[in-house]
């Protein structure tokens, strides 16, 4: 079993940043590719960016340039950096943990946090 928890939400205005925390216990965190999802009101949740073991990391077209997904394994924490944000990134940010490598679809993944609420201003 792993527990996820996030944190690093908030209300910003466009262009500015934020950088949202997930902090996982449980089982090696190590051994574990992570992803970050988000979900807007009335929206499907969608893949964001996701970081393998070793720490090779995948994201999507919209959010490329603008957000970085990181980890620190001594921690037991991933990190998504983001940058230049827009109104259409407002969303929900939930990250998730699976035992295999890194994936774009939610389902694939076994482990969620409860999600932070990300508000960007026009």
């Amino acid at each position: 079993q792993v527990q996820l928890v996030e944190s690093g939400g908030g209300l910003v205005q466009a262009g500015g940043s934020l950088r949202l925390s997930c902090v996982a216990s449980g089982r090696t965190f190590s051994n574990y590719a992570m992803g970050w999802f988000r979900q807007a009101p009335g929206k499907e949740r969608e893949f964001v960016a996701a970081i393998s073991w070793r720490g090779r990391t995948y994201y999507t077209d919209s959010v490329k340039g603008r957000f970085t997904i990181s980890r620190d394994n001594a921690k037991n924490t991933v990190y998504l950096a983001m940058s230049s944000l827009k109104p259409e990134d407002t969303a929900v940010y939930h990250c998730a943990a699976r035992n295999s490598v890194p994936d774009w679809v939610p389902a694939a993944y076994d482990y969620w946090g409860q999600g932070t609420q990300v508000t960007v201003s026009s």
